[in-house]
C-alpha cells in the first residue's frame, strides 16, 4: 500500500473514530458484553474438559459432579445469550445512529456549498456518495463492531486461559501467531485501494444510468442508445475489474486463515498428545488436552474472523473517504456575524465594476456597470454565451462576485442574509422544477400559510386554474417527481404560479414562457405587466417581441454591454440589437 494510502486510510479512521465518540456509552457497554460473553464461552471448554475427567473408567462415572457441571454450563449459556443480544443491540443502534450523523452531514453539507460544485459533478456521483457509500460503510461498520470486539477479546482471553492450563503448549500457539498476522496485513494491504476503485466507478455508472434514465426520450429520439450502452459497458466492464479483484485478494481470507487455524490445532494436538501419553506431574489429562483443544480452535477462529472484518472494513473505509471528502469541500463563503435582514425592499439596485468568470482562464463579464431604480423593468438580450443566465445567478448570489460589487438598497449582497436576499426575488426559470406532493403543496412552497382563496386567485392569473380543474382531484392530485406526467408547458404555469402568490418586491423571469403556446403567452405576458407594476425586474428572453415595452433593455455580447436603451432607441440605432430583433422577422 502507498504512503498516501496509508495516510488516507489512517485520516479516515480517525474521522470515523470521532463520530464513534458521541456514542461511548453504547461503546463501552458493547466492549463490556463482547468481554461477557467471551470470557463464559471460554469457561464452557473448562466445564467440560471437568465432566470428561469425572468419567473415570467403567462403573466409575461422577453422576452428581457432572449433573452440577451441566447445570453451571445451562447457566453459563443462558447469561451468555442475553451479554451477545445486549451488544448486538448496543453496536446496532451505535452504527445506525453514526450513519444517520453521517448522512445528515452529507446533506447539510450539499445545502451550503456553492454552485460550482454542484455544477461541477454529476448528480448520480453525489447521489451514489450519500446514499450507495454510506450503506457500504454502514455495513462495513456494523459488521467490525460485532466482530472486531469479541475477536480481539477472544484471541486475548484464550491466551490467558491456556496459559492456565499448559504454559508449554500456550507458547506453540504464540509461535504460529504471527503467521496469521501476516496474512491480514497482506490482504489488508491489497485490498483497499481495489475498494476505492470499484466506490469509484461505482459512482460513475449511477450517474451515467441516472441521465440515461432522466433522457431517455432524448437519447430514443437521436438514436443514441448504442453509444449510451458503449458507455455504461466501458463503465460496468472496469467496474466488474476493479471488483474481481477486491473479491480475489478478500477471497484469500478464509483458506489463508483455515491454513493457519490448522498449524495451530495440530500444534497444540500433537504437543498435548505427547504430554498426555507422557504423564507425570506436568502431563495434561484427556479432559486437559480436551479443553486445550476446544480453545485451540476458538483462539484461530477470531483470526478467520478478524480478516474478514478487515477486508469489509477495507470496503467502508474507501467509502468512508469519498463520503468525507464530500463533507469536508469548502462550503459557499459564509455570511457575517452583522448580516443585514433585507427589509421594506423597494428593487433599488446598482452593479458597480462586476468581474466574474467562472474559469480564471475563460474571461466572462467584465467591469459591468448597471443601475436600476425601483420598479424598473430591465431586459437582458443577448446571444447564447453572452453572460445573461451569469448576471442572474450574481444577482441571486448563486455565485459571488470575482470584483466589484452589487448593491440592493445601497447594501452590497455579501454584507446581506442570502435568505433575506432570495426571498426578495421571486423566480420563473426555463428548467421548471416541482417536488413529489399535490398540486397545491407546490404552489405553495414560497408561502406556507396561504388560504385557498389565495392560492386559486393566483393559479387564475397565471392561466393555470383552468388545467388544474381538469386534475382527478384538482388542487389535491398529487403528481411525480419533476411533475410527472404533466407537459413541459403545464409544469411551467405552475412555477409562475408559484410566484404569482409570493409576489415578492423584485422578479426574475429567465425565458419563463418558453414552454407555453403561443396564447396562453399572451395571456401570461399581459399577467406579468400586472405583476411587474411597481416591482423590479429582470427579463431574460430570446423572443425580443416579448420584451418591447421594458424600460431598459440591456443588449450582452462576450460578457459586456454593448448598447442600452428602450426598444423603439435601440431599433433607431440599427445596432446589434436592431439586428437580432429584425432577424426574428426575416
Amino acid at each position: 500500500m502507498s504512503e498516501q494510502n496509508k495516510g488516507g486510510q489512517k485520516e479516515t479512521l480517525i474521522k470515523v473514530l470521532k463520530y464513534i465518540k458521541k456514542y461511548w456509552v453504547f461503546l463501552g457497554i458493547s466492549v463490556f458484553m463482547a468481554a461477557v460473553t467471551v470470557a463464559l464461552t471460554l469457561y464452557l471448554p473448562i466445564l467440560t474438559g471437568r465432566a470428561i475427567d469425572l468419567v473415570v473408567g467403567k462403573n466409575n462415572v461422577d453422576f452428581d459432579g457432572i449433573m452440577k457441571i451441566i447445570f453451571t454450563a445451562v447457566v453459563v449459556i443462558g447469561i451468555t445469550a442475553v451479554a451477545q443480544w445486549i451488544m448486538n443491540v448496543c453496536n446496532n443502534k451505535m452504527a445506525f445512529n453514526i450513519i444517520q450523523d453521517v448522512r445528515s452531514e452529507a446533506i447539510k453539507k450539499i445545502e451550503i456549498l456553492p454552485l460550482k460544485y454542484i455544477d461541477g459533478h454529476s448528480y448520480g456521483e453525489v447521489v451514489s456518495r450519500v446514499i450507495a457509500d454510506v450503506d457500504q460503510f454502514s455495513d462495513g461498520l456494523l459488521m467490525g463492531f460485532t466482530q472486531l470486539f469479541t475477536g480481539v477479546i477472544t484471541i486475548f482471553g484464550t491466551l490467558g486461559f491456556m496459559l492456565m492450563v499448559n504454559i508449554k503448549i500456550t507458547l506453540v500457539v504464540v509461535v504460529i501467531t504471527p503467521v496469521s498476522l501476516l496474512v491480514a496485513n497482506f490482504i489488508a494491504r491489497k485490498t483497499f485501494n481495489m475498494f476505492r476503485l470499484q466506490s469509484e466507478t461505482r459512482g460513475e455508472q449511477t450517474s451515467v444510468i441516472e441521465e440515461m434514465i432522466g433522457n431517455q426520450k432524448i437519447v430514443q429520439a437521436y438514436g443514441h442508445e448504442d453509444e449510451a450502452l458503449e458507455t455504461f459497458d466501458e463503465i460496468n466492464g472496469r467496474l466488474g475489474k476493479y471488483s474481481l479483484r477486491a473479491i480475489f485478494f478478500s477471497s484469500l481470507t478464509n483458506p489463508g486463515t483455515r491454513f493457519v487455524n490448522s498449524l495451530v490445532y495440530t500444534g497444540v494436538a500433537f504437543t498435548g498428545a505427547f504430554s498426555v501419553i507422557s504423564g507425570g506431574p506436568s502431563g495434561l489429562t484427556v479432559g486437559q488436552l480436551s479443553c486445550l483443544l476446544s480453545y485451540a480452535n476458538q483462539y484461530t477462529k477470531p483470526f478467520n474472523e478478524i480478516s474478514g472484518v478487515i477486508t469489509e472494513l477495507q470496503n467502508a473505509l474507501a467509502c468512508a473517504q469519498r463520503i468525507f471528502d464530500l463533507i469536508e469541500e469548502e462550503p459557499q463563503i459564509e455570511e457575517p456575524a452583522d448580516a443585514i435582514k433585507l427589509e421594506n425592499v423597494n428593487g433599488q439596485i446598482k452593479l458597480e465594476n462586476v468581474n466574474f468568470s467562472y474559469e480564471p482562464s475563460q474571461k466572462l463579464i467584465r467591469d459591468f456597470n448597471l443601475s436600476v431604480k425601483p420598479g424598473q423593468r430591465v431586459a437582458i438580450v443577448g446571444p447564447t454565451g453572452c453572460g445573461k443566465t451569469t448576471i442572474i445567478n450574481l444577482l441571486m448570489r448563486f455565485y459571488d462576485v470575482n470584483s466589484g460589487s452589487i448593491k440592493v438598497e445601497g447594501n452590497d449582497i455579501r454584507n446581506v442574509t442570502r435568505e433575506s436576499l432570495r426571498q426578495s426575488y421571486g423566480m420563473v426559470l426555463q428548467e421548471t422544477w416541482l417536488r413529489h406532493g399535490t398540486i397545491k403543496e407546490n404552489i405553495i412552497m414560497g408561502k406556507p400559510d396561504a388560504t385557498d382563496e389565495e392560492i386559486i386567485n393566483a393559479a387564475k392569473a397565471s392561466h393555470a386554474h383552468s388545467f388544474i380543474k381538469r386534475l382527478p382531484n384538482g388542487y389535491d392530485t398529487v403528481i411525480g417527481e419533476d411533475g410527472g406526467s404533466l407537459s413541459q408547458g403545464q409544469k411551467q404555469l405552475l412555477c409562475i404560479t408559484r410566484v404569482m402568490l409570493c409576489l415578492p418586491p423584485m422578479l426574475i423571469l429567465d425565458e419563463a414562457t418558453s414552454s407555453i403556446d403561443t396564447r396562453t403567452e399572451m395571456h401570461i405576458q399581459n399577467a406579468f405587466v400586472v405583476m411587474m407594476e411597481g416591482r423590479t425586474s429582470f427579463i431574460v428572453a430570446h423572443r425580443l417581441s416579448t420584451i418591447k415595452s421594458a424600460d431598459i433593455i440591456l443588449v450582452m455580447k462576450d460578457g459586456n454591454i454593448i448598447e442600452q436603451g428602450n426598444h423603439e432607441t435601440l431599433l433607431e440605432k440599427g445596432g446589434f440589437y436592431a439586428e437580432l430583433y429584425n432577424s426574428q422577422f426575416a
